[in-house]
C-alpha cells in the first residue's frame, strides 16, 4: 500500500517532480487486518453454505440423474415382464387345450396321448410306481428334467385292449405307432419343449440300464411294456430336443 502521484505547481515552473505519499504504519496494519479478516469471513460463509446445503443439492442432483436412468430401466423391465407373462400364458393355454397342466406333462398328438407327469418316482419301489402309474405317466427319480441337457426318462402302462385303457390309465398304449420324425411335447415349469423321435428300441424286461446310463446330451426316453398288456419286453422311444419356448 503505497499511494503516489504527481504534484504540480500552479503556473509555469521548472520545478516539477514526483512525491511518494505513504500512510502511517498503524494505518497500513489496520488496512491489512481488515482485508485479511474480510477474506476470512467470506471464505467462512462459503464453507458454511456448502456444508449446509450440500446434502440438499446432492439429493436434488442424484434424484434428477436417477430419474432419467431409472425411467429407462423401469421401462425395459416392464417390457420384459410383459413379454414373459404373455409367453407363460400362451404355454398354459396350449397345455390346457390338451387337458393337461404346464407344470409337468406330456403330449403326443399323433397317438392322442396326453397326461400329466408325476415327478421323481422311485423305480425300485413297486408300491410307489404302481400308485403313480394309476394316475398317468411317471418320471424316473434320478433322471433329469427338460432343459438340463441329460436324459429324461418317462414310463407308463400299456394294455392289450382298448377297453382297459381307462382302467390302467394306459397312456402309452399306442407308443409303438410312433416313427422317426414324429413330435412329442413336454410341458415343464411353464415352458414348452419339443422333441423329435429318432428311434425305437425293444429291450429285456429286466434291463434297467436305460434309467441309469447317461448319453452326455439331452434325450427324451419314453418306456412302456411290449406287447401291450404283457410284461415280456420293454419298448423305448428315443427322441431328441428340437426347441423350447
Amino acid at each position: 500500500m503505497h499511494p503516489k502521484g504527481l504534484i504540480y505547481l500552479k503556473g509555469k515552473s521548472a520545478n516539477v517532480g514526483e512525491a511518494r505519499i505513504a500512510l502511517p504504519v498503524s494505518t497500513r496494519l489496520i488496512y491489512h487486518l481488515i482485508r485479511s479478516t474480510g477474506a476470512g469471513i467470506i471464505a467462512f460463509v462459503v464453507i458454511v453454505f456448502l456444508f449446509s446445503f450440500y446434502p440438499i443439492v446432492s439429493q436434488e442432483v442424484s434424484y434428477s440423474l436417477n430419474k432419467k436412468i431409472g425411467k429407462g430401466i423401469i421401462t425395459d423391465t416392464v417390457k420384459v415382464d410383459l413379454a414373459e407373462a404373455d409367453r407363460v400364458i400362451a404355454v398354459q393355454k396350449e397345455a390346457d387345450s390338451y387337458g393337461i397342466n404346464s407344470y409337468f406333462s406330456v403330449a403326443v398328438p399323433k397317438i392322442n396321448a396326453y397326461s400329466n407327469i408325476i415327478a421323481n418316482v422311485d423305480t425300485n419301489n413297486r408300491d410307489e410306481y404302481t400308485k403313480s402309474l394309476q394316475n398317468g405317466v411317471a418320471h424316473a427319480k434320478g433322471t433329469y428334467f427338460p432343459g438340463q441337457g441329460q436324459d429324461i426318462f418317462l414310463f407308463a402302462h400299456s394294455t392289450d385292449s382298448p377297453v382297459n385303457i381307462a382302467r390302467y390309465n394306459a397312456v402309452f398304449y399306442l407308443l409303438r405307432k410312433l416313427e422317426k420324425g414324429d413330435k412329442i411335447l413336454i410341458y415343464f415349469a411353464d415352458r414348452k419343449y419339443l422333441y423329435e423321435v429318432e428311434e425305437k428300441r425293444l429291450t429285456d424286461a429286466n434291463d434297467t440300464s436305460w434309467i441309469t446310463s447317461t448319453s452326455g446330451t439331452e434325450r427324451l426316453l419314453l418306456m412302456t411294456c411290449d406287447p401291450p398288456g404283457t410284461t415280456w419286453r420293454r419298448l423305448i422311444v428315443i427322441a431328441k430336443p428340437v426347441f423350447s419356448s
